[in-house]
């Protein structure tokens, strides 16, 4: 099931190169439905995960080259489960808004299904290898969708995204293979191996931790992205199309936060527990910090863009409080950025395609014109600032509860981020939908259509559905982020703080622990 999820969107690209030309009404109508595929896969596989259960399942694993140890070997466990549904949810919705794509529209079509195989594929690789090549594979169509389709500084953008990522890269791969050569140096058999499973069980000394650390730590925290490394973010935003904004947002950026997660802790334990202050700092630093230069931005995509790297300095505090609320916190916010930034950019892109404007200045009361749209972008605001109800707060309110056993002092700080974020989206919204309507071609916007609607409501639903009832996700990831802490704990000195395991968070006062 897990290999059929992988390559059915590459499948799909197949599809499209074999669509002529001149059917161009065809390419994005098909390619919306190929893409749709896998989400009814994705379904699948969430509908028969087992609850419960810590380890990897619906495991698939084939050699592919035995001298070296390389294999196609495929798992999902809690904390790639609700990643590969939300990748596969996105895409379809963004295809569905490129209405505006017309130049190269079969090429963009394509690049965005090879896009999404890379991105799924990430998210299960159990092999390291098979690991770097998805991660590496998404940099190519990435680039491409935002140097052809991208705004006026296309070209730049695309170049310091593909350079910014690609030094990480090389430092990743670097380490993936110091990792294999211990392998072989311990194993009896002194054979390679690039297996996820395998490499667990490594004696790595405390030096070789730190360093091994710090070349998977960079490429993942250029991924984020994390302060300082953020710079190209912001830029990769403004001049992407509508559809690459939101899967940049809605899943790329996860992938930085996802391998913290996947890799750093488990692999390199004792490292993870010396290097908390400083990731800590870090996730600190990008929350106030994402959070103060959005609030100063004449541009409403860019303060949406500088709004990802405030609400994803949450998702890497949360990993590096070390404890099952925070690492829970972390998990969940992963989804709920994607889907309520994913909207937050539809809804810009919708706007911009009404207008040709990002500037929130050439904006005002649009409100009494666009109701519709005024209300998911409010909705959607909303979410994003954490208000009670909405899948946002859930997020932060387990991130700051998991972080302060552990990192009081900044989980305190972090909680002025949550301030800052309804200040810069409530402040934006009021300029732009708010007060009297102005311009001349304010007065002409037209609401948002059956097709946009139909676009949105999925994803306000699933706002609405995760508020209400996160337990439908965290019911899944628990076991998940629990066996990473019984891991940290078994192989160093570290002790989860009290309240720091789930049981102890939500337990009765009864004193026998049960509630």
């Amino acid at each position: 099931m897990l290999t059929l999820l992988v390559l059915t969107p590459l499948l799909g690209a197949v599809v499209i190169s074999l669509v002529p030309a001149r059917r161009r009404e065809l390419q994005l109508p098909l390619g919306i439905a190929l893409s749709a595929a896998p989400l009814g896969v994705a379904g699948a596989v969430f509908v028969s995960f087992e609850k419960g259960e810590g380890s990897f399942q619906m495991v698939e694993k084939m050699v592919w080259w035995e001298p070296w140890g390389i294999s196609w070997h495929l798992g999902v466990d809690g904390i790639s489960l609700g990643l590969v549904a939300l990748t596969t949810l996105l895409f379809p919705l963004s295809l569905a808004a490129s209405d505006a794509i017309t130049h190269r529209r079969k090429a963009f079509v394509m690049a965005m299904l090879v896009l999404e195989t890379g991105l799924i594929g990430t998210f299960l690789a159990l092999d390291l290898v098979l690991f770097f090549v998805f991660f590496e594979v998404i940099l190519v169509p990435m680039y491409l969708i935002i140097g052809i389709w991208g705004g006026e500084r296309r070209v730049y953008a695309a170049v310091k995204f593909f350079i910014y990522t690609a030094v990480g890269s090389a430092l990743l791969l670097a380490a993936i293979i110091a990792l294999a050569v211990m392998h072989a140096s311990q194993s009896v058999e002194g054979a390679l191996s690039f297996d996820y499973l395998a490499l667990l069980d490594l004696e790595i000394s405390s030096t070789a931790q730190m360093w091994l650390f710090g070349a998977f730590a960079l490429a993942f925290a250029i991924k984020v992205p994390l302060f300082p490394f953020h710079t190209w973010l912001p830029d990769a935003h403004v001049e992407a199309p509508t559809a690459g904004s939101v899967l940049l947002a809605g899943v790329l950026l996860k992938l930085g936060t996802y391998g913290l997660l996947r890799f750093n802790l488990t692999l390199f334990p004792e490292a993870t527990v010396s290097l908390v202050p400083v990731l800590a700092v870090l996730a600190v630093v990008g929350i106030i910090y994402g959070a103060v230069v959005a609030i100063v931005q004449p541009d409403l995509k860019k303060l949406v863009a500088y709004s990802s790297v405030s609400h994803l300095g949450f998702v890497v505090l949360g990993i590096f409080a070390l404890t099952s609320a925070g690492l829970q916190g972390a998990v969940i916010q992963n989804v709920n950025h994607g889907l309520t930034t994913g909207a937050l950019f539809l809804l810009v892109g919708m706007l911009y395609d009404r207008r040709h404007t990002k500037k929130i200045a050439d904006f005002g009361g649009l409100a009494s014109r666009v109701p519709m749209m005024a209300g998911f972008f409010l909705f959607m605001a909303f979410a994003s600032i954490g208000l009670p109800g909405l899948n946002g707060f859930v997020g932060e309110f387990l991130v700051l509860v998991g972080s302060f056993p552990s990192l009081p002092a900044y989980a305190v700080v972090a909680a002025f981020g949550v301030v800052l974020a309804a200040i810069y989206m409530l402040w934006a919204y009021q300029r732009v939908f708010t007060g009297p309507l102005t311009g001349m071609a304010n007065r002409k916007l037209v609401d948002l259509s059956p097709k946009e609607t139909a676009i949105l409501s999925p994803l306000a639903a699933l706002v609405l559905l995760l508020g209400l009832y996160p337990g439908i996700l965290l019911d899944r990831t628990a076991p998940s982020v629990e066996a990473i802490l019984d891991r940290i704990e078994q192989t160093t000195d570290y002790q989860v703080p009290s309240p720091g395991r789930l049981e102890d968070v939500f337990a009765s006062g009864s004193g026998d622990g049960e509630g």
